[in-house]
């Protein structure tokens, strides 16, 4: 996925990857399209982990050598001589606000057109903001919509795949403007589904009422009919809050929590708190 702010200091050293796999992951009656693309590079000097970012260097426009984004690394595997490692992307499009004309977005078409075997640069890797906290017993709150699905996947998977033995509850809140749009959870692909057997995962799916007419997907909405569950979270002192997705996710979530709390000042301690002691961490677009 694109955070929003990257690092202040980019990484000075850049690499090469090969393409390997460019395969849509939103059906094809979506109007969105969403694909996953696995990379492979030789390169033994780059050495991530899983949930770093890579800084995806596109060819840039109007004199600029490269225009550049930052993308979540997923499914990290290292074969022999080689790493292979995923990334998440939605073709994306923006309105310029001085003459209102809509034009492709220039990292996310240009990936979403690579094809196999073609070549691509990237620096990195960059700092994670999710990190899984030592504590087992530590419940992990998740909101997310559309690519912000990218990181909980990895973070996921890690929980249950690496770390093991996960006594806290982790809960997923997670939506999308259709059931055709929900990444890693819809018939083309439902990675996520792996998980549902364990017994301190939940995850919840929000639509919108009326995606034709472009309605709000009604996340707040799910959250709400989990209070209890949800605002019991929030009172553990070791309860990590993760959020990801645009902009748009964040007054969603303030008037979900506003209503959860009884008052926006109630609303407001909490979260205070939960920033103050660096349980909350949100990745932006």
């Amino acid at each position: 996925m694109q955070p929003q702010t990257p690092p202040a200091a980019p990484p000075a050293r850049t690499y090469s990857a090969t393409l390997m796999e460019s395969r849509r992951i939103t059906p094809p009656g979506s109007r969105e399209e969403v694909r996953h693309l696995v990379l492979h590079t030789g390169d033994l000097s780059f050495d991530p982990q899983p949930g770093n970012l890579i800084r995806v260097m596109a060819p840039g426009q109007f004199g600029n050598r490269s225009h550049a984004r930052l993308y979540s690394i997923m499914d990290l595997e290292r074969r022999g001589n080689a790493t292979e490692f995923a990334i998440c992307v939605r073709r994306c499009s923006y309105i310029d606000e001085f003459n209102g004309e809509e034009y492709r977005g220039i990292a996310s078409n240009y990936l979403c057109d690579l094809r196999p075997e073609d070549r691509l640069e990237f620096a990195g890797p960059v700092g994670y903001p999710f990190v899984i906290p030592e504590d087992k017993t530590a419940d992990i709150l998740m909101l997310g919509m559309g690519t912000g699905i990218a990181p909980f996947r990895t973070l996921i998977r890690q929980i249950y795949e690496k770390v093991g033995g996960w006594q806290g509850r982790v809960r997923l809140f997670y939506g999308a403007r259709s059931p055709l749009e929900m990444l890693y959870m819809n018939d083309e692909n439902s990675d996520l589904a792996n998980y549902f057997d364990q017994p301190t995962f939940k995850a919840f799916q929000a639509v919108s009422p009326r995606p034709a007419l472009d309605a709000p997907v009604a996340l707040g909405e799910i959250v709400e009919q989990n209070a209890a569950e949800v605002w019991n979270m929030l009172q553990r002192s070791n309860t990590r809050v993760f959020v990801a997705g645009t902009t748009k996710l964040l007054p969603v979530i303030d008037q979900a929590m506003i209503t959860l709390a009884g008052s926006g000042g109630n609303w407001l301690r909490v979260e205070n708190a939960l920033k103050a002691s660096g349980r909350w961490s949100e990745v932006l677009y």
